[in-house]
């Protein structure tokens, strides 16, 4: 693949989880952006706003084989600059789209879940 077709396929992976979460959250789309391909930090920006309800930091990768670890370590540095919860959302042709967080994260997660489950 040409560097500019690589390119290209990560902003769409950048573009789709955009959609999604402005979708789930019905918020502006200056809210949540892809980041311009060669800047700096998180591949998807969150305004400070949005960042109350929303306190991740997303590392994206569209890619065959990546390294796990290695991105993985990408997004904790991320997090670790923003005081936020490191997610790395990864794809690859013919598959799901995946996402990591810490383990403790998700239990978290699970924990609101389950509390909303039993509030109805």
């Amino acid at each position: 693949m040409t560097p500019a077709s690589c390119k290209a396929k990560g902003r769409n992976l950048q573009n789709m989880v955009c959609d999604t979460l402005r979708t789930l959250y019905q918020c502006h789309p200056d809210d949540i952006r892809p980041a311009i391909m060669g800047e700096s930090g998180e591949d998807i920006k969150v305004s400070p706003a949005m960042r109350t309800r929303f306190p991740y930091s997303i590392e994206c990768k569209n890619q065959e084989r990546i390294s796990i670890w290695e991105a993985l370590s990408q997004a904790e540095n991320h997090a670790r600059t923003k005081k936020t919860v490191p997610a790395l959302i990864f794809h690859r042709n013919r598959s799901k789209t995946w996402v990591a967080i810490p383990l403790e994260d998700w239990v978290a997660l699970l924990s609101v879940l389950d509390a909303s489950r039993e509030a109805v």
